[in-house]
């Protein structure tokens, strides 16, 4: 018996031994390891705090751009968002040079606001701030460029999938009437009330842009004042788009328009005045979707 109490000690002693070995070995390795968790997760927190604040001051700066742009002052705005868009962290400084660009056409300067934005659609990575930049590009290019200039920017964004691709052919549409081309005016506002995600408000825009290309002899043979009148009508009275709605011709008509040029019904918000036609003039935004 105490013979086998003398080996277990032994055993032990040497167990022991054995695990001091290890942890000379190894301990600066096990420490090292600790240190570097404990280094990187407070380097990570570090980072995170640094971002944090450095994001709430582009935030402040960024209004504060925009405080001076409302109340007038376009030279001390300009000033503040070049400071932010070399300074600013995160997204901000994007931000800061989509609205220069907005107070360069606010200030009259429409064409350094479409090379401000043609610089931004060709330099963001995100796809759908380029689509952005594209319809606000297009936007300011109704007045003060050409229907090629315009197709040019919105063109790609017209096509489905597109979040702006309502607002793409709403200003595809009043660049083509300016243009003079009324039927690809017409089939392009008539895209817009066709598509089921169009809000009812734009599809009441489309319905008085359709109403005015049809007082203009758009899609009819005979025309009068009732005609134009009875597309709001039946944009307002239906509740949901068609693909194949009423054909856009005036009472007596002796043909009906082509299907490819009718307005379909929507159900938009009450128009006010239907028999009042909108400006040939687009908004200085582009219409939300």
């Amino acid at each position: 018996m105490a013979q086998d109490n003398i080996f277990r000690e032994v055993d032990e002693e040497l167990r022991s031994d054995r695990m001091r070995n290890l942890w000379r070995r190894f301990a600066p390795y096990v420490i090292g390891a600790a240190v570097g968790v404990v280094a990187i997760v407070a380097v990570n927190e570090g980072w995170t705090w640094y971002n944090s604040t450095n994001a709430a001051q582009s935030s402040d700066e960024l209004y504060a751009a925009f405080d001076l742009a409302d109340g007038g002052d376009l030279p001390a705005a300009t000033a503040q968002l070049d400071t932010l868009i070399a300074n600013g962290t995160g997204n901000y400084p994007t931000l800061a040079e989509f609205r220069k660009a907005g107070l360069l056409a606010k200030d009259g300067k429409a064409a350094e606001a479409v090379a401000a934005y043609d610089v931004l659609a060709n330099s963001q990575s995100n796809a759908h701030m380029r689509e952005l930049a594209l319809v606000l590009a297009g936007n300011l290019l109704i007045d003060t460029g050409t229907l090629a200039d315009v197709e040019s920017r919105v063109g790609s964004v017209a096509a489905e999938g597109s979040p702006l691709r309502n607002a793409a052919r709403e200003i595809m549409g009043l660049a083509q009437y300016k243009a003079g081309d009324l039927p690809a005016a017409q089939a392009s506002f008539q895209s817009v009330i066709d598509d089921a995600m169009t809000q009812s408000s734009t599809r009441t825009r489309m319905g008085y842009y359709l109403a005015q290309l049809v007082s203009e002899g758009a899609g009819a043979k005979t025309v009068n004042a009732d005609a134009a009148a009875s597309v709001i009508d039946e944009i307002v009275q239906d509740a949901t788009p068609s693909g194949t709605g009423p054909v856009l011709a005036a009472p007596g008509a002796t043909e009906p328009a082509p299907a490819a040029e009718a307005a379909p019904a929507a159900e938009p918000a009450p128009a006010t005045t239907p028999s009042a036609a909108p400006a040939a003039t687009p908004s200085s935004e582009p219409a939300a979707q």
